[in-house]
C-alpha cells in the first residue's frame, strides 16, 4: 500500500450533502416570514388597551385596516396619522375598493369616548358596517 492509496475507510466515510440543507433553510426561512406576516398586528403605537373579561378573540381578514387612536386623539393607520376629515376620506377610498372591508379599533384605555366616535363616524360615512374593538382580557374578572 502506496502513500497516496485510499482506505477503504475513507472511501465509506458519510459526506454532507449541501443542497438538501440550502433547501432547508431556505424552507424553514420562509415558514417564519409566512407566519410573521399573518401574526402581525398593527401595534406600531404603544397604546393601553382596555380590559375585558368577556373578550373573544375573532377571526381576522389579512387585509384589515386597523384604526389606533392615541390618549389625545391622534387616528394612527399604516404608520400614518389622520385627522377626522383625513381618516373619512381615506376610508371612504377604500371602501370604494373594498366594500366589505373589516375595520378595527384600538383605542388607548383612558382616551375620550368622542374619539372613538369620530372613527365609527368615519366608518358608517365609508358604509363599512365590519367593525371590531380591540381589547385585552382581563385575568382577573370571573
Amino acid at each position: 500500500m502506496s502513500k497516496f492509496d485510499v482506505s477503504e475507510y475513507q472511501r465509506q466515510r458519510p459526506m454532507i450533502q449541501l443542497a438538501p440543507l440550502v433547501d432547508i433553510a431556505f424552507w424553514a426561512l420562509m415558514f417564519f416570514m409566512i407566519i410573521a406576516v399573518y401574526n402581525q398586528m398593527e401595534v406600531q403605537m404603544s397604546l393601553n388597551l382596555p380590559k375585558s373579561a368577556t373578550a373573544v378573540q375573532s377571526a381576522q381578514s389579512t387585509g384589515k385596516i386597523v384604526i389606533n387612536i392615541s390618549r389625545d386623539g391622534h387616528f394612527v393607520v399604516n404608520r400614518k396619522e389622520y385627522n377626522q376629515g383625513g381618516l373619512a376620506s381615506m376610508l371612504v377610498s377604500v371602501a370604494k375598493l373594498f366594500p366589505n372591508q373589516q375595520v378595527i379599533i384600538r383605542a388607548d384605555e383612558f382616551s375620550y369616548h368622542k374619539y372613538v366616535i369620530q372613527a365609527l363616524d368615519a366608518c358608517n360615512r365609508a358604509n363599512l358596517s365590519d367593525i371590531s374593538f380591540s381589547t385585552l382580557r382581563d385575568e382577573t374578572a370571573k
